[in-house]
């Protein structure tokens, strides 16, 4: 039977879920239910595997991982980001990476819907305004009518186009590999950043997006503008965005994800009213979690069977 490493499924999705009894009863399994902690205790955990089934974006997949475990063919990702994997160096190893797109989408545009409606209607406010036995009043953000700017139209970024108009927004986008989408208008970055009431990001972390959205950017949106970001937290430079909240230069942001996670306890964003925060978890429905273990476990069967899908890298 083949050898498969979970090295990090921590907090334990993958056990309790329903594909677990399929893959128990196929390969033999070497489970762990903590986070490896070092480069060395991950390869520690998957040195002897053919296949590793990668929970969590903690566990790093560089040069020196695959080089100490040249028994490795397959590292099959759960979630759609592989910036956490040197994918170079997985092909120079021979080992062929695959992911899980598409199967959180609804989840995660669903969440930024979430924030964008906590910012504008400044939910969390009010609700601990009431709490303390305060009646405020005309605090709220109308959308209908407003535009709604997405940078990135992948499957997220689509799905969410479709839930901004039902709420009556209009909606303009740009994205890295442009194709018509039915009723949204592409546009230039720049023409987005000045336009839009709401900017939400769905793009992938790559070299190209670390930093993408800092203090130029922001000194082009409107002052009344929302930032909302269910992406990765390295796509936006934090200190510019701390500052231009402070400042008043933009409204407010809605965050799910952060550079460093969990953030740091003096990171500034914690401290700012006109920020919704919540823990990266846009993704993890019961719905989204279940769709996404069992395509991610389908992925190793069908590279097993000679048909690989859904690869990142090989």
């Amino acid at each position: 039977m083949t050898r498969i490493a979970i090295p990090d499924d921590a907090p334990p999705v993958l056990r309790a879920s329903a594909v677990w009894p399929h893959l128990e009863a196929r390969a033999t399994l070497a489970y762990h239910d903590t986070l490896p902690g070092s480069e060395e205790r991950l390869i520690a955990r998957i040195a002897a595997a053919e296949v590793v089934l990668n929970i969590r974006a903690s566990s790093r997949f560089t040069e020196r991982v695959f080089a100490q475990c040249p028994r490795l063919r397959l590292v099959s990702v759960w979630g759609t980001g592989t910036d956490h994997v040197d994918l170079a160096a997985a092909a120079r190893h021979g080992v062929t990476v695959t992911n899980t797109p598409g199967v959180s989408a609804v989840s995660i545009a669903e969440h930024a819907l979430a924030l964008l409606l906590a910012v504008a209607r400044a939910i969390p406010q009010l609700d601990a305004a009431v709490r303390r036995g305060e009646w405020p009043r005309g605090q709220s953000v109308e959308l209908a009518g407003k535009t709604c700017g997405i940078v990135g139209l992948g499957a997220i970024g689509r799905r969410f186009a479709v839930l901004a108009r039902g709420i009556g927004m209009r909606t303009v986008a740009w994205t890295m590999h442009p194709r018509p989408v039915a009723g949204v208008d592409q546009v230039e970055l720049e023409e987005l950043y000045r336009a839009s009431d709401v900017v939400s990001i769905h793009l992938r972390l790559s070299r190209e997006t670390e930093g993408f959205i800092g203090a130029p950017q922001f000194a082009l949106m409107k002052s009344t503008a929302i930032l909302i970001n269910t992406a990765r937290g390295a796509i936006v430079d934090e200190a510019a965005l701390a500052e231009a909240l402070a400042v008043g230069r933009i409204a407010g942001a809605g965050l799910d994800v952060f550079a460093s996670e969990p953030p740091a306890r003096g990171n500034p964003l914690l401290g700012l009213p006109n920020v919704v925060l919540t823990p990266h978890c846009a993704g993890i429905t019961p719905e989204a979690l279940e769709a996404g273990l069992r395509l991610a476990v389908e992925n190793i069967w069908a590279f097993l069977a000679g048909q690989p899908q859904h690869v990142v890298a090989a």
